[in-house]
């Protein structure tokens, strides 16, 4: 059932606005992290058009649909029942109606099974049109005071410790800013797991971004995991950015590097020489400790 004309708008600064329905097709919105007023007027010129809102939490997006006074039916999708939904929102698309996909924060697809969606639109033939916005990942980014020339997204490492721990060695090298998110239970050990691999890299810790409590945390991994294991406050949406490894010094080959273990390990243990080895080069420290504990073994 298609919604009538004088339902399709929203109200800003007092006024009222009525919008057209948009052409058929999905339409990618990105929504505030925080703070409501983070919202573009093409967003809610879209959301108040559309047939229906595809949302994570229904509630959550309908406290922004209240907000400025939008009303419009809402449908979940979620990871729970994508499977069987998104085959119905095709079918609505493909029948003429204009569907909006939105997170409960910031841009979907981001950390979200909305990109099953754009994809089986777009094998479909069917109309997918992005109404860009927030997103936590830039807002950190552009607030820690790292590098911005080129940055990796990772997303939330896994939450077991072995797997975590694999992951983080592989994400060692990578020669960009490392952007990650993290739950606020999980924050210090994955600190601490960071710092093992990485040693000191400078990182920042962003947690609320654009909300009433925003923190931003800045200092050596090492210190932030020591910071959030003695009680630092973890509530909230968190973003971790941690500095690329240092490029301003070329890697040493095996044989450099087996040289500077066997001169470290004269007057300090394997432990020590690995971390400052780590730290000094830009190697995986886990790499380093492996080596040094062959060597240290061969004396």
């Amino acid at each position: 059932m298609t919604r009538d004309q004088a339902t399709r708008g929203y109200h800003i600064l007092g006024r009222e606005v009525t919008v057209p329905k948009p052409a058929a097709g999905l339409y990618v919105v990105a929504t505030p992290i925080g703070n409501l007023k983070d919202i573009s007027i093409r967003a809610l010129e879209t959301l108040a058009g559309v047939d229906a809102i595809a949302c994570e939490d229904t509630r959550v997006t309908r406290k922004l649909l209240d907000h400025y006074g939008i009303r419009v039916p809402l449908t979940p999708y979620h990871d729970h029942n994508a499977e069987s939904a998104r085959p119905r929102l095709l079918e609505r698309i493909a029948a003429g109606e204009a569907i909006a996909l939105v997170s409960d924060a910031g841009t979907p697809l981001v950390s979200d099974p909305g990109y099953k969606l754009v994809r089986q639109a777009r094998e479909a033939g069917l109309s997918v049109t992005s109404i860009p916005g927030a997103t936590s990942v830039i807002a950190a980014l552009t607030n820690a005071g790292l590098p911005t020339d080129r940055f990796f997204f990772d997303g939330f490492l896994p939450a077991k410790s072995a797997q975590r721990q694999r992951r983080i060695g592989e994400l060692a090298r990578i020669p960009a800013t490392l952007v990650l998110l993290e739950s606020g239970p999980r924050l210090a050990g994955t600190l601490a797991a960071l710092a093992e691999e990485f040693g000191a890299r400078e990182a920042a810790v962003c947690r609320e971004m654009t909300k009433l409590h925003e923190e931003i945390r800045r200092g050596p991994l090492d210190f932030l995991a020591r910071h959030y294991a003695e009680g630092g406050e973890t509530r909230g949406e968190i973003v971790i950015v941690v500095h690329p490894p240092r490029q301003d010094e070329a890697l040493p080959d095996a044989e450099q590097l087996d040289a500077m273990i066997v001169a470290g390990l004269a007057s300090g243990s394997v432990k020590d020489v690995a971390s400052e080895i780590a730290e000094m080069t830009g190697l995986p420290r886990r790499d380093v400790y492996r080596r040094a504990l062959a060597l240290a073994k061969a004396r």
